[in-house]
């Protein structure tokens, strides 16, 4: 059954009154398309501005910077940057076929991670190419050999922990589906042992992306038949997930939080199990994130690559079989107003380390719409506090403070004083005036 006939029958669900235990009734249901037609053209404004804020990153094309999910996020979208899109699309495969394909391994810390990888070829998937010849097949030999070496770290008896994460476990084996590269049946089994027992994939809150991410590799796999031995168990483990997924709204509708739900909502769209339940639960959260939008919540680019498809009715799984002649509406760069030249307002914020000794407090002085990252900075200039962090797909994280270094299995979260973990990461968080944050390492 086709993708996008799932979509359709899902949409129609959700005003739908008589429901079989076994098909999905699909016919006369034009009503609830209007309805879902009216949600997204009143917010078409808001889809624009959003898709602008990916505009600026597009132009940063330095290896560290260049981000695969900016254009899938694009390219499922009812957006287009027109000839900065292909010209992002050149720069990602000469970055990336580059750094892989170099014989050079002596500086292996500026190669791709899994996860990097993973999403670059979806990138590919999403300009309608499969990935083939002789650099096609190392680019899927190196994704294969990061999923076996990840396997190998879980171990025969699952009692131990990928390198990574299950979030990169799944998107790694979504990646190849979409290419229709079989991986193993034991590298599936895997994640499909970690959701039946749920060992590694709740901790102390809902893991809502990394349930989301497998289930978006489930649904690939199952319509790809790609690995038929384990049809039953990818079956259940869906179902498994979108229950568990479901069970994670919370009552102003969000699937663990703001940021877990486009993911969510993007496996619960592509659902070849759809329920009344379901319908309810997407169209509630759609109308939250849509109230979060208005409120500006989304900045950080991967963020909105993943809302994006989103808003235009689409998920990784379209990659499978990608409409690459679909019109989309081309971006503007927003038009600023010019401001008035005055001082800025300052705001004082308080920085808590106690996960040293001695433990270290201080307050800061910033200007109003600073982020933590300028708190964090305007803090080493003036004191003895010191930080690293390292680059990432979803924005810069913390791997030291104060000299200590966060250990294997360890990281340093970000709180609002006294127990609050923050959402967003030091580049996207802006703390409110005589907020106090904390910088507290723990273990996961």
């Amino acid at each position: 059954m086709d993708t996008t006939l799932h979509l359709s029958c899902l949409l129609r669900l959700l005003l739908a009154v008589t429901v079989s235990q076994t098909f999905l009734i699909c016919d006369d249901l034009d009503s609830f398309e209007e309805s879902w037609s009216e949600i997204t053209e009143v917010d078409s404004t808001l889809v624009e501005r959003l898709g602008q804020r990916l505009l600026p990153w597009m132009d940063r094309l330095s290896p560290e910077q260049l981000n695969p999910s900016i254009y899938v996020g694009l390219r499922l979208s009812s957006l287009q940057a027109g000839a900065k899109e292909a010209h992002y699309l050149h720069s990602l495969k000469l970055s990336y076929q580059q750094s892989l394909l170099s014989n050079d391994n002596s500086d292996s810390e500026a190669k791709p991670s899994m996860g990097q990888l993973a999403l670059y070829l979806l990138a590919l998937r999403a300009n309608c190419e499969f990935v083939g010849g002789r650099k096609g097949g190392r680019l899927v030999s190196q994704l294969k050999r990061f999923l076996e070496d990840e396997k190998g770290a879980i171990g025969h008896n699952h009692q131990g922990h990928p390198h990574t994460s299950y979030y990169q476990y799944g998107l790694g084996i979504l990646a190849l589906c979409v290419h229709q590269k079989r991986v193993h049946d034991s590298v599936v089994g895997k994640l499909l042992y970690a959701v039946e027992y749920e060992q590694h994939l709740q901790q102390d809150h809902f893991p809502v992306d990394t349930l989301a991410m497998a289930g978006l590799a489930f649904s690939c796999l199952e319509l790809s038949n790609l690995n038929p031995n384990q049809r039953n168990r990818i079956t259940v483990a869906l179902g498994r997930v979108q229950e568990k997924i479901l069970k994670a709204q919370t009552p102003e509708g969000h699937f663990g939080n703001v940021y877990s739900t486009p993911l969510a909502l993007q496996l619960l769209m592509a659902s070849l199990r759809p329920t009344v339940e379901l319908g309810t639960a997407c169209l509630k959260a759609k109308a939250a994130l849509l109230a979060s939008l208005q409120h500006k919540a989304f900045q950080n680019p991967l963020m909105i690559s993943q809302l994006l498809p989103i808003l235009n009715q689409k998920s990784y799984v379209d990659l499978i079989s990608p409409d690459c002649q679909a019109p989309r509406v081309l971006l503007e760069p927003a038009t600023e107003t010019p401001s008035q030249t005055q001082v800025p307002e300052l705001i004082h914020v308080t920085l808590k380390v106690s996960s040293i000794f001695p433990s270290y407090r201080h307050s800061v002085s910033v200007p109003v719409g600073s982020s933590l990252e300028d708190v964090l900075k305007k803090a080493q200039e003036h004191s003895r506090f010191r930080y690293g962090t390292q680059a990432s797909l979803s924005g810069p994280y913390l791997t030291s403070v104060m000299g200590k270094k966060a250990g294997e299995r360890e990281f340093w979260q970000l709180l609002r004083a006294p127990d609050t973990p923050l959402l967003q990461g030091i580049a996207d968080y802006r703390p409110r005036d005589g907020e106090a944050i904390e910088l507290r390492l723990v273990g996961w």
